[in-house]
């Protein structure tokens, strides 16, 4: 996002908290048009406006089969129905209207997206009236958000749409051709399988069409989270939290922070972060730790910055998301590291991977033994997490790296209590080992950030090696 269009939407929630009525509503207009306006361009021009009107159509769908009966009907679902056609019509028509500077649309014709539209309905009818057969639908539909974020993911198979355009030349001479590029599934998908999992469980509250959609793509938090959980959201989308006098100073300075992150900090920082070309031209250790560090700064400002101006706009609007960052670099240990950097995402792994696979592996006539349990649900998770990042060789890299110092820390821990009892329990003992076990901790997790940011694990070994000067 620019900073313009993050002004824009700011000064529009500041409007949105203020509304006596149909805030629902409105807040639902206002994020419905920005996932159109924040789609970044696209190798085919059409797929600005399809992709959107996709992940609008995968949160009407996915409403239908989770909806439980008290939600489904249509006197109070109706509005928030006709405000999202209305969105994706008046998208439609600025082919005619040309407000290139707000959004620029590809072609595509009104019978076309009426069509769409038709089907839309018609398949949320269908999941509506199937509630017999819920859970085949529920599991395809969790296998196919797995599957579409997996092309996503996969450089080498998006690029095949860019390869596409790019054989167009006759329309696209001259022009850049972008990756493909869908703007805010990854925390889509997230908050989709959420709700799946706890319709399942019966935890998932009732919800109407406007809430369940608002939630899906509540625009502060749609391109860079926080992950919310639906029950939390809805509660202060329905009872706005009032806003007094250091409340707003809360919200303002929560905003400006996080702008000043993002676009001083983080900006200035990318200058002189580790890439592959500084990998082949710098020659000496001592330069190499200082554009790796500011990488391993730049990331933190860049990511807790847009995470400040979520939570200060929705504060604006009543709505307290969730904290994402915790001082994570001021840890001593990564289990501390990690309850503290990218919290809604570690807790969605935690409830619904590590804590079910942890029970599986304990419980039956032989458990497995607790050192091995640690090691096979601390990678894994780590390895879906990276994989979450991309379906690369580096990202995977990325997750063993973490998944494996998890497991050897606990160790570690466990050794140290078990083995020097008496010299954890003086003050100065406990002093030394924090102030060691932050800097070790630091800079592992700036290390595991070559595998994360260069382009393979093999440059990053590169870059590794002259770190140490053994290169």
């Amino acid at each position: 996002m620019s900073i313009i269009q993050i002004a824009t939407l700011a000064i529009v929630a500041l409007i949105l908290g203020r509304l006596p009525k149909g805030r629902e509503l409105a807040l639902l207009a206002v994020s419905a048009f920005a996932v159109f306006w924040l789609q970044p361009n696209e190798p085919f021009v059409t797929l600005r406006f399809w992709l959107p009107v996709a992940t609008l159509a995968i949160a009407v769908l996915a409403w239908a089969l989770t909806s439980a009966p008290e939600a489904r009907g249509w006197k109070q679902n109706w509005p928030a129905a006709a405000v999202l056609i209305g969105v994706i019509l008046l998208m439609d028509l600025n082919r005619y209207f040309k407000l290139e500077q707000i959004y620029i649309t590809g072609t595509p014709l009104l019978p076309l997206t009426l069509s769409g539209l038709a089907g839309i309905f018609v398949l949320a009818s269908l999941l509506l009236r199937s509630q017999k057969t819920n859970r085949f639908w529920m599991l395809a539909a969790f296998i196919g958000i797995i599957v579409v974020f997996i092309f996503l993911k996969t450089p080498s198979l998006t690029k095949i749409v860019s390869d596409l355009a790019a054989s167009r030349r006759g329309q696209t001479a001259g022009k850049v051709i972008a990756p493909l590029s869908w703007l805010g599934f990854s925390y889509i998908a997230f908050r989709l399988m959420h709700t799946i999992f706890d319709r399942q469980s019966g935890r998932l509250p009732a919800l109407t069409l406007g809430e369940y959609v608002n939630y899906v793509i509540f625009f502060p938090s749609f391109i860079a989270g926080p992950i919310d959980r639906a029950d939390r959201f809805v509660r202060e989308l329905r009872a706005p939290l009032s806003l007094q006098n250091e409340d707003w100073i809360d919200a303002g300075t929560r905003f400006f922070v996080g702008l000043f992150k993002k676009f001083v900090l983080a900006d200035m920082l990318a200058v002189i972060s580790l890439n592959d070309l500084l990998v082949s031209q710098v020659k000496t250790a001592g330069w190499m730790w200082v554009f790796l560090y500011a990488y391993t700064f730049r990331i933190y400002f860049d990511f807790s910055g847009y995470t400040d101006m979520a939570i200060g706009v929705g504060r604006l609007m009543g709505i307290r998301l969730p904290e994402n960052f915790a001082a994570p670099y001021l840890k001593p240990n990564l289990t501390q590291f990690w309850n503290s950097w990218h919290m809604t995402l570690t807790q969605w792994f935690r409830s619904y991977f590590f804590n079910p696979l942890t029970r599986v592996l304990r419980s039956g006539e032989r458990p497995w033994p607790i050192w091995l349990v640690i090691l096979v649900t601390q990678t894994s998770a780590m390895v879906l997490i990276g994989l979450w990042h991309g379906v690369t060789a580096g990202f995977v890299t990325w997750g063993l790296w973490h998944g494996l110092g998890l497991f050897f820390q606990n160790r570690w821990s466990e050794l140290v209590r078990t083995r020097l009892p008496a010299w954890l329990q003086s003050r100065g003992g406990r002093v030394a080992l924090n102030a060691v076990n932050i800097f070790l901790t630091f800079n592992f997790i700036a290390l595991g950030w070559l595998f994360f940011t260069l382009s393979s694990p093999a440059v990053a070994w590169q870059a590794m090696l002259k770190l140490f000067g053994l290169s």
